[in-house]
């Protein structure tokens, strides 16, 4: 991750919570307008192979549930706990982990529609591409993308407290824990019951967080203050000017001022003295 962060860091997306939500907020107004064209920018494989490549991307736009306040309040708190964690991770980790959760779930779409295909192969026959858009276009989305966040935000942050119903104290820790055993009775009946499609997406959408989890235990037992000083120093890092290697004693000048100089060590001089090219004749030794 160090050595990908070094080669790729830079192309980070900053903000990368207001950019999601800016997006369900695009996918509401086309909603308002228009929801039989939403239908079109689903994660739908059957429609990609194709040839709607666009809903590769476009999924992203599908809001995880329908407007209300409680919708809103949901946002707002993906947003805060979000912006978090891009603060304390750094923005190319919380990239990776947002990225990779989104890419999970594309292939696990895919992974679906293979099974389906392999175990219902008399309904699609009959049905055509209405069993695929009618069944898994819209069970493929941010929402469990956005539970992945809140699972990391648990793991990171275990003793912060929240206001459960806005006003009862509980730590988020418990909350995280809660959350993954519902969504493991979720995908082991989804399981029994023969429901691929909803176990693939709870499954593919999540593995970001086990992943990071596995790898990041030790990184965990740092306090949050830990990492953000961590995270701050290797931005701080970022911005300061590289050392210079050689300085001339007379005028002072570096390799940084002018690449073409030269610099040599003088042999008379008593000490490491080192001068440009146009001091190393001219200069007076130091004895």
């Amino acid at each position: 991750m160090n050595k990908l962060e070094k080669r790729f860091g830079k192309y980070a997306i900053q903000n990368l919570s207001l950019m999601l939500i800016m997006c369900y907020v695009a996918g509401y107004v086309i909603q308002f307008f228009n929801a039989t064209f939403l239908s079109y920018l689903t994660l739908n494989p059957y429609a990609i192979l194709q040839g709607q490549v666009w809903r590769v991307f476009t999924w992203v736009v599908v809001p995880p549930d329908s407007l209300g306040m409680f919708t809103i309040i949901s946002l707002m708190f993906y947003y805060s706990i979000g912006t978090t964690l891009e603060r304390t991770w750094g923005t190319w980790r919380y990239n990776v982990y947002l990225f990779s959760g989104m890419l999970f779930t594309i292939l696990g779409s895919f992974l679906w529609m293979g099974l389906a295909s392999y175990f219902n192969a008399q309904e699609i026959a009959y049905y055509g591409e209405e069993f695929y858009f009618s069944t898994g276009g819209l069970f493929f989305s941010t929402y469990y993308v956005n539970m992945s966040i809140f699972l990391a935000f648990a793991a990171t942050f275990p003793n912060m407290q929240v206001l459960l119903m806005f006003f009862i104290p509980l730590k988020v820790k418990w909350l995280g824990i809660l959350y993954g055993v519902l969504l493991g009775i979720e995908f082991m009946n989804c399981i029994k019951s023969g429901n691929l499609m909803v176990g693939i997406a709870i499954a593919s959408s999540l593995l970001n967080f086990v992943i990071f989890f596995l790898n990041s235990r030790k990184h965990l037992r740092m306090t949050p203050k830990q990492m953000q000083r961590r995270a701050q120093f290797k931005q701080e890092v970022k911005k300061s000017t590289p050392l210079t290697r050689h300085k001339c004693a007379i005028c002072g000048r570096t390799e940084k001022d002018d690449p073409n100089l030269e610099f040599r060590f003088c042999s008379k001089c008593r000490g490491n003295y080192e001068y440009c090219s146009e001091h190393l004749f001219t200069h007076t030794h130091v004895e």
